[in-house]
């Protein structure tokens, strides 16, 4: 069945999340969009008096490798449900050795090695040129900081992200190029996800948990590796979710609302 729904914030995630209990009174509904079929279902439901919608970005049996990620018609979903603030959990690994497996990282920057992703909204009768100088909500980024830092929980701030086309991980001359490019973390998924949310004039943010050392370091990473992490991590990550929410205001003090006001011709 197709429907509509209204939500508030949207967060875009993985296995741990959608299923937690987090929401109240939830639902499921599946929404049309001009670009095919989001990953999944979108659930929607009630917390703290505020209305959020859930996208599994894999599928919710996590069946859908990165570059196979329909991103254009995730936030589209969203903005249709009007949703206003995205926050975007995710697994990476580490280009740094202070970058421990289980840190949090918060990225401020990407460098997009991707090759075959569907990047923008704009298409023949619409030329838009995005702004990405700053990809981030920095309200929602500052929101991140001060929980993290009340609540004693260790993150990487002002963190460079490489995204990487993927499936595969990195062999070991590429894993060390990006490390000569200053990036801290790599990963697969954050573009073209935050530059459609900018496009769509949501405030975007991600959150990555590192799960491994990349071949760098001569630890070769394994997909065993990376979901024992993540397992360990989803609860500080789901405590983390719900005290954000909590602080995000019903105003609006940022710029990414007005983010086509000087994009299109």
């Amino acid at each position: 069945m197709t429907t509509t729904a209204n939500a508030e914030i949207g967060i875009i995630g993985g296995t741990g999340i959608y299923d937690s209990g987090l929401l109240k009174d939830s639902t499921e509904i599946t929404i049309d969009t001009p670009y095919g079929k989001t990953s999944d279902s979108i659930t929607v439901g009630e917390f703290n008096g505020r209305m959020f919608a859930f996208m599994p970005r894999h599928g919710k049996k996590h069946t859908i490798p990165p570059h196979m990620i329909n991103y254009r018609a995730n936030i589209w979903a969203f903005k249709e449900m009007g949703v206003k603030r995205i926050i975007a959990p995710s697994a990476v690994g580490s280009l740094k050795e202070e970058f421990e497996p289980g840190h949090l990282a918060l990225p401020s920057q990407f460098i997009d090695f991707t090759k075959s992703r569907k990047g923008t909204f704009s298409e023949d009768g619409r030329v838009i040129h995005i702004s990405v100088a700053d990809p981030f909500c920095p309200e929602l980024q500052n929101i991140i900081l001060n929980v993290t830092k009340k609540q004693e929980i260790q993150i990487h701030k002002n963190c460079t992200y490489v995204c990487i086309e993927g499936p595969r991980f990195s062999t070991k001359a590429e894993s060390k190029f990006f490390r000569t490019t200053g990036a801290d973390i790599i990963g697969m998924t954050l573009v073209p996800e935050c530059q459609l949310a900018r496009e769509a004039q949501i405030c975007y943010v991600s959150i990555s948990t590192v799960t491994d050392y990349d071949v760098w370091a001569e630890k070769p990473v394994t997909a065993k590796e990376v979901m024992e992490t993540l397992a360990k991590n989803v609860e500080i990550t789901k405590k983390l979710l719900t005290l954000i929410i909590d602080q995000i205001p019903k105003t609006k003090l940022c710029f990414c609302e007005k983010a086509l006001e000087e994009a299109e011709f």
